[in-house]
C-alpha cells in the first residue's frame, strides 16, 4: 500500500467511507482513524497498528448532540466536566449504546468518547456519517505521534492517507475519566490535569490508571510508549556515574546540571509544563534514533500536567527493562 500525506479533508472523508483508516490529527496525538460503526474498519485499525484486541478504543464526535446516539446515562459531574474542557484533552466513559460494536470496547459495557479540539478533525467529523474510533497513529506499544511525520515513519505502507493538520497543541493524549456511583475516576492520566478536574466537580477525583490484563480504558497497561532504546527514569547525576562509558541521551527539564553527554533535549528549559508536554513524545523519538545506548529521563513535579508525563515516561522505562 502506497501511503500519502495531504491537508485534503474531502480524501480523508473518502478512504473512510471505503472503511479504510486514516491518520487525523487532534490537539493531543494524531489519531488512526476508521468507522467506529464498521467492524471492518476497526478491524483494520488493529491490523495496522499491530494493536491486541482485548485493548479499547476511544470514539470522536464533533459534537455531544451527535454522541447521544452512542453513550446513555451522562451522569451530572460528566456533564460538568464537558462544559468545562469539551472540546478538549478530556474522554469520558460511559455507558455504551448497541450502536457500538463489542470489538471498540474489548467487550465492555462502558465506551470512551471525546470531542477533539483540532479545526481538521472537527471538519472531517462532521461531514462523515459516523464517529470515528481513533487509537494513536503509531505501531502498537511505541511512542505516540505527535506530527505527520512521526505517523510515516511508523505506517508508511499500512495506510492510505495522513491528514497532516501540523504538529498537536498538547502533545500527549487525553484525560480519561470513569464515572462509579458517586465517584469520578481518572482511568488515564492526561492533558486535563486532576486538580483541574477537581476544582470543576467540587470534590476529589481518584486516580486508578494501572490494569494488568484487561484495561478498561486506552493506555492502561503497565508498559506503553516504549522507545527501542532502553529508558531510565531518574536522578540523571547518578545514573551517569551508574552507566560510565555508555551513550548517553538526556531528556532534562528546567536547569540542566549536567556538562557532559552524547546526546540530549530539553523538554522546557524554564520549567514550563505545558511546553513540556507538547515536547515529550517529538524529544523522546530525537532520543532514541540519535545512537545513544541509554536514555535518561528526569521526572517532573507530580503537579498539573507533570503527572501525566511522568505517567508517559514511567510506562516507557518498563516497557525496556534493562
Amino acid at each position: 500500500m502506497v501511503t500519502t500525506t495531504g491537508n485534503s479533508i474531502e480524501t480523508a472523508a473518502a478512504w473512510l467511507n471505503l472503511e479504510e483508516v486514516v491518520a487525523i490529527p487532534t490537539e493531543t496525538v494524531y489519531g488512526l482513524a476508521g468507522n467506529a460503526l464498521s467492524e471492518t474498519a476497526v478491524l483494520r485499525i488493529f491490523k495496522a497498528k499491530n494493536r491486541p484486541h482485548f485493548n479499547p478504543l476511544i470514539i470522536h464526535s464533533h459534537c455531544w448532540k451527535k454522541m447521544d446516539r452512542y453513550v446513555k446515562n451522562m451522569p451530572p459531574a460528566a456533564i460538568k466536566i464537558a462544559e468545562a474542557f469539551s472540546p478538549g484533552p478530556v474522554t469520558f466513559l460511559l455507558e455504551k449504546t448497541d450502536l457500538i460494536p463489542d470489538l471498540v470496547t474489548a467487550g465492555h459495557p462502558k465506551v470512551a468518547v471525546r470531542i477533539p479540539n483540532h479545526p481538521l478533525a472537527l471538519q472531517l467529523l462532521q461531514i462523515v456519517d459516523f464517529p470515528l474510533a481513533a487509537p494513536s497513529a503509531n505501531r502498537f506499544g511505541y511512542v505516540s505521534p505527535t506530527s505527520a511525520a512521526h505517523v510515516l515513519q511508523g505506517l508508511n505502507g499500512f495506510i492510505p492517507y495522513i491528514l497532516d493538520g501540523g504538529n498537536c497543541a498538547v502533545g500527549l493524549e487525553s484525560t480519561i475519566v470513569d464515572f462509579e456511583g458517586d465517584e469520578v475516576i481518572i482511568r488515564r492520566k492526561g492533558g486535563i490535569s486532576s486538580e483541574a478536574i477537581s476544582r470543576v466537580i467540587g470534590k476529589k477525583v481518584i486516580v486508578r490508571t494501572h490494569a494488568s490484563d484487561h484495561p478498561v480504558a486506552p493506555g492502561q497497561l503497565k508498559s506503553h510508549y516504549a522507545t527501542e532504546t532502553p529508558l531510565v527514569t531518574g536522578n540523571s547525576e547518578e545514573l551517569i556515574h551508574q552507566f560510565s562509558g555508555s551513550k548517553i541521551a538526556l531528556i532534562e527539564f528546567g536547569t540542566s546540571l549536567i556538562e557532559e553527554a552524547f546526546f540530549r533535549v530539553n523538554l522546557s528549559p524554564s520549567a514550563n509544563l505545558d511546553e513540556a508536554a507538547r515536547n515529550l513524545f517529538s524529544m523522546m523519538r530525537q532520543a532514541d534514533q540519535c545512537g545513544a545506548d541509554i536514555i535518561f529521563a528526569s521526572l517532573l513535579p507530580e503537579t498539573g500536567l507533570g503527572a501525566a508525563i511522568n505517567d508517559r515516561l514511567k510506562r516507557a522505562e518498563h516497557a525496556n527493562k534493562i
